[in-house]
């Protein structure tokens, strides 16, 4: 199934993306003020991010007088997971056993408990799908 979005294409669009869900919805003058400025970032850059957003269809706008009101389009939720499913594609490749078995022996150097974790996590995962 294709989406009718494409995905933040950095930090910057997804930071604004996510003062979006965490508003409901601002303008470029409301974004700015609180993603912009503090990064030292030019007004016209938050509002050329806002515009790429919008044209991803990411997020909604309706004019209010000379101003636009931006609303996100696509849950955080959705955009999250898509994130992790393209980022996922790109680390492991058409070939992902080889890779995942590399990712297990990392993280249980890292964390050898947190191995039982996800295999716990993976089995509650698959006994909420099968509905047992």
């Amino acid at each position: 199934m294709r989406s009718n979005f494409r995905l933040p294409g950095g930090d910057l669009e997804y930071e604004i993306l996510a003062k979006l869900w965490e508003r409901g919805n601002a303008s470029v003058r409301d974004i700015h003020r609180q993603v912009g400025d503090p990064k030292g970032l030019a007004y016209t850059t938050t509002a050329k991010v806002l515009d790429r957003l919008h044209a991803k269809r990411l997020v909604t706008r309706e004019r209010k007088g000379i101003t636009f009101i931006y609303c996100a389009r696509i849950g955080r939720d959705v955009i999250d997971s898509a994130r992790a499913r393209a980022f996922l594609t790109r680390l492991f490749g058409s070939s992902p056993r080889s890779a995942v078995a590399t990712l297990v022996d990392a993280v249980e150097s890292l964390d050898p408990k947190l191995i039982d974790e996800v295999a716990q996590a993976i089995a509650s995962r698959r006994r909420s799908k099968n509905g047992t």
